[in-house]
């Protein structure tokens, strides 16, 4: 995946249409038609409550990635599956670049009439914009404060001491 061309960047806000359709920004589709998946990969987001994570088959390639590091018979192996392939949706795409989110996906993410779409590089989420809106700040805040933290951890290279000037060698 290249940086930016093959990537979810920029957030955008939609309103569903009366049959409950919602057109996905046009810079998405775009991404998800040269990553070749036929419709919308969507599950609840583990990272954030009342999220849904989005995508093809780089989402899907990551999912599996990940699964493949766990033991094929292990609880957490059992969890991760139930909740990244148990609840997922593959949604159709229609020929306008439409789709319908399913009921139960609605509720989790607590859609009435409006969504927000946030690029995430292989994936994309799906908001109610109120509160995406109300996370950003919080976000933002503790990005600040881990760069801080990386920042403080930070130890310069060794350099050589600075060359003394105008005293003879």
């Amino acid at each position: 995946m290249g940086l930016g061309v093959d990537e979810f960047v920029g957030n955008f806000t939609s309103r569903l249409d009366a049959k409950g359709r919602v057109s996905i920004p046009a810079s998405f589709r775009a991404v998800l038609a040269r990553d070749g998946y036929e419709g919308l990969y969507v599950h609840p987001a583990l990272e954030a409550d009342d999220v849904l994570d989005c995508g093809g088959n780089a989402l899907r390639l990551k999912i599996h990635e990940l699964l493949g590091q766990l033991s094929p018979y292990s609880e957490e192996h059992s969890r991760f599956s139930m909740v990244l392939l148990g609840t997922s949706e593959n949604l159709k795409i229609d020929t306008e670049g439409r789709v319908i989110l399913s009921e139960s996906a609605k509720a989790h993410a607590k859609i009435s009439t409006e969504i927000t779409f946030v690029g995430l590089g292989f994936k994309f989420q799906i908001w109610e914009p109120g509160r995406f809106r109300a996370h950003l700040p919080e976000a933002r805040s503790q990005l600040r404060d881990f760069t801080k933290n990386l920042s403080s951890r930070h130890v310069a290279p060794d350099m050589p001491p600075p060359r003394q000037h105008g005293a003879r060698e």
